[in-house]
């Protein structure tokens, strides 16, 4: 899994520059992704596909996350019914779901996360989001470059990516 580090650029000149240093850098052009604000002409950004327009990891997020906790209250509702009855050792098959349920919850709660609703005041005003995706072990040199080459760079946090979603 890939981390998407996200910068705020007040135009295309300065979206061109960042995005031409990080290729000189070794960063494909694949890994990049622009989304030009209102106003603001994309020509010769790195294109954004309709997922990352949409926000497709924002809403893979929000329904695993709501299918997580019907998984986990469903099954303590069978645990309750089971119990009940007094099902044995059968209950604790929804045990184990509810476990699994909490164990999977908490840990993809713990990724780091950003959404386009975020900056959906800065693209208004005519602002351009850059979004790199690259390997973990590199986000804090990619950080410390464009911070200390283009401080008009806003940075916008990070979140996963997951590129076989196509996020």
């Amino acid at each position: 899994m890939n981390q998407r580090l996200y910068f705020l650029l007040p135009d295309r000149k300065h979206a061109l520059a960042v995005v031409n240093e990080l290729i000189a850098q070794g960063i494909s052009r694949q890994q990049m992704h622009a989304l030009a604000g209102k106003g603001q002409s994309s020509t010769g950004l790195p294109d954004v596909n309709h997922h990352q327009r949409n926000n497709y990891a924002g809403q893979l997020e929000f329904w695993s996350w709501r299918v997580n906790l019907l998984v986990f209250f469903s099954a303590a509702a069978v645990l309750a019914i089971m119990a009940w009855a007094q099902a044995g050792l059968w209950v604790l098959l929804p045990l184990l779901v509810m476990l699994a349920s909490f164990v999977l919850g908490e840990r993809f709660t713990h990724l780091p996360n950003v959404h386009l609703q975020e900056f959906r005041d800065a693209l208004r005003h005519g602002e351009i989001l850059l979004m790199i995706d690259i390997p973990r072990e590199r986000v804090g040199e990619v950080e410390q470059r464009v911070h200390a080459h283009h401080p008009e760079a806003v940075p916008g946090g990070s979140s996963w990516n997951a590129p076989a979603l196509g996020t």
